[in-house]
């Protein structure tokens, strides 16, 4: 992508976890906003689900109940009245069957004002709560998804330490191909400096951990820079240096030997050095660096 901020400078201290660039991320930014949106509402309507009906709706459907009842009753009273009026030959059949009829249907509405309170008074039923929770859990899943692209477009320090070089620059663009490598810094802890050393095959007998070793640059003059053997390699294979001199064999194989020096010790990153480990009868194995 596009590189929208690169905030350090070459030489800047930094440290673990510390945004280095930012690439252009509107669009992923608006996604994590419109998926935590949707948490929240999915959140809402679980709440909603587990807490049923306000009091209002239930305070409505019972009062629902009781009209319906008052309704029942009155015209159960009306039509036993003229049960004994039709037993009196007061009133016709026709009119007994009539307010029969209303009473049948007022106890109906009646049961039903009871049922729609009882659904309103009920608690969730299970498989309306788990839709509802299940909903939740794809609107957090989608909310995780959504950072992790966001995440993605934020360049952060993996260690610390300081920055050695700056390859980009803010509005340049910049790609994560991996057979052909695009930095955005180069960065490095200079608090311990480390000499690879290609040690010769037919020195690796005299070579072990926990050495004393020495460096010297022609930049330096005869200025030793001393520290240790941290790690031999475990297999040979080619050389990774090669000098100016011409008697060097290029045939020969080495052991990738790793050389650390005393703390504090100020020398360039990728300079060329010569190594000089002392074994342990005294004798001084040279490898080039």
């Amino acid at each position: 992508g596009r590189l929208k901020s690169v905030f350090v400078e070459e030489g800047d201290a930094i440290h673990r976890g510390q945004v280095l660039a930012e690439l252009e991320n509107a669009d992923y930014l608006a996604q994590v906003e419109s998926a935590r949106a949707s948490v929240v509402a999915k959140e809402a309507a679980l709440r909603k689900v587990i807490n049923g009906a306000r009091r209002q709706e239930r305070d409505e459907a019972w009062s629902s109940v009781d009209e319906a009842k008052a309704v029942m009753e009155n015209a159960q009273s009306e039509s036993h009245r003229r049960q004994e009026l039709f037993a009196a030959g007061v009133v016709s059949r026709e009119e007994l069957d009539r307010y029969a009829s209303e009473a049948d249907v007022a106890k109906a509405k009646y049961e039903a004002a009871v049922q729609q309170h009882s659904l309103v008074d009920d608690h969730a039923r299970e498989e309306d709560r788990s839709l509802a929770e299940a909903d939740l859990q794809l609107a957090k899943a989608q909310l995780d998804e959504a950072q992790a692209r966001y995440e993605k477009t934020l360049i952060r320090s993996p260690i610390d330490g300081s920055v050695l070089r700056k390859h980009h620059r803010s509005g340049e663009s910049v790609s994560n191909s991996s057979t052909v490598p695009d930095p955005v810094l180069t960065i490095g802890d200079r608090k311990t400096l480390r000499v690879r050393v290609d040690v010769d095959e037919t020195d690796v007998s005299k070579v072990h951990v926990g050495q004393k070793a020495y460096v010297t640059a022609d930049a330096y003059g005869k200025q030793k820079f001393w520290g240790r053997v941290v790690r031999v390699g475990q297999q040979l294979g080619p050389k990774n240096v090669r000098t100016d001199e011409p008697t060097e064999k290029v045939d020969t194989k080495i052991l990738e030997t790793l050389v650390e020096l005393e703390p504090d010790t100020q020398l360039p990153d990728g300079l060329r050095v010569d190594a000089f480990i002392v074994p342990d009868s005294g004798e001084v194995a040279q490898a080039r660096f």
